[in-house]
């Protein structure tokens, strides 16, 4: 009986955030759908959207904000290895769909086409198959990891954010409000931009860990935290097989960004940004790694005049 009404709750949350998007990528031409790659346990990429808005709940604004946070998550279970990956949010990029707004920072995908756009456009820089994506707000990703019960991470700096304090090379436990001063600290730190994606990485990878359980899954408060905070195309079975197939990958996990180099374009309607511009170089290097954790052929990646 306890079982049964866990699994209702989990499957009304699951199908509060379900909202499948258009994934007609050149990488995904080929490739089998996320049902039959997870039934047969094959290496998946998955797609993590973080947005900037703050809000809680789920938005009911047409692709609210930008998206602080694109990560690329590869598991595969026969090597029992996860790749990690984060691309820059300034990324300079030209929209598939929208080469009026383009050049353009890669953040604003989302805010103009949605999550279909941000899969086109990361698609054709780095040229990987995305198999399922996952959207949260970074607000609501804290409230989510103190469900969880915290998650321990080690602090890449000293600093201090938001009234807490952290100091380098100590380990942390950190939930709600200190989980988001560690995540969302915006001056002080040398790398700035991309010390900030370290600090996402080190909170996801633990969350990662802590999360993919069938425990996890059936516990109604955790699920329901989801259903109000998250949208995914990941059915409920999806996260199950997830969670029972995929777990031993987690205990090899490997972090990796791509490198760009600051510059400035003139943007037709918001005038003047800062970018981080990647070279071919760079995002062929960031595509061949992905491509290898999921055994999958190389391909060279689209090239485009910097």
């Amino acid at each position: 009986m306890v079982a049964g009404y866990a699994y209702k709750n989990a499957r009304d949350a699951a199908t509060t955030m379900y909202t499948p998007v258009s994934k007609s990528t050149s990488s995904n031409k080929n490739r089998s759908s996320l049902d039959k790659i997870l039934a047969a346990k094959k290496p998946v990429n998955l797609l993590i959207l973080g947005t900037d808005t703050g809000a809680e709940g789920r938005s009911t604004k047409k692709y609210q904000g930008l998206t602080d946070l694109m990560m690329f998550v590869t598991v595969n279970p026969s090597t029992k290895k996860t790749r990690i990956t984060t691309i820059a949010r300034d990324s300079k990029v030209n929209l598939p769909d929208y080469p009026q707004y383009s050049p353009i920072k890669l953040n604003s995908a989302y805010s103009l086409g949605g999550v279909s756009e941000s899969i086109k456009t990361l698609d054709k820089y780095y040229s990987v198959p995305i198999d399922g994506y996952v959207l949260v707000n970074w607000k609501s990703t804290m409230k989510i990891i103190t469900k969880m019960g915290g998650v321990d991470v080690v602090s890449p700096l000293t600093f201090t954010n938001m009234g807490y304090s952290f100091k380098k090379g100590q380990t942390y436990h950190i939930s709600g409000k200190k989980a988001l001063a560690f995540v969302q600290l915006r001056h002080g730190d040398p790398r700035q931009d991309y010390g900030r994606q370290d600090r996402e990485r080190r909170v996801m990878v633990a969350a990662l860990k802590k999360s993919v359980s069938y425990q996890t899954i059936l516990n109604s408060s955790f699920m329901q935290s989801l259903g109000d905070s998250m949208q995914t195309d990941l059915t409920l079975n999806n996260m199950t097989s997830l969670a029972m197939n995929y777990r031993g990958a987690t205990s090899s996990v490997k972090s990796d960004y791509a490198q760009g180099t600051s510059s400035s374009v003139n943007n037709q309607k918001f005038g003047n940004m800062e970018v981080e511009v990647m070279s071919t170089k760079e995002r062929q290097r960031i595509s061949d790694n992905i491509r290898e954790t999921l055994g999958i052929k190389k391909v060279n990646v689209y090239k485009e005049d910097n």
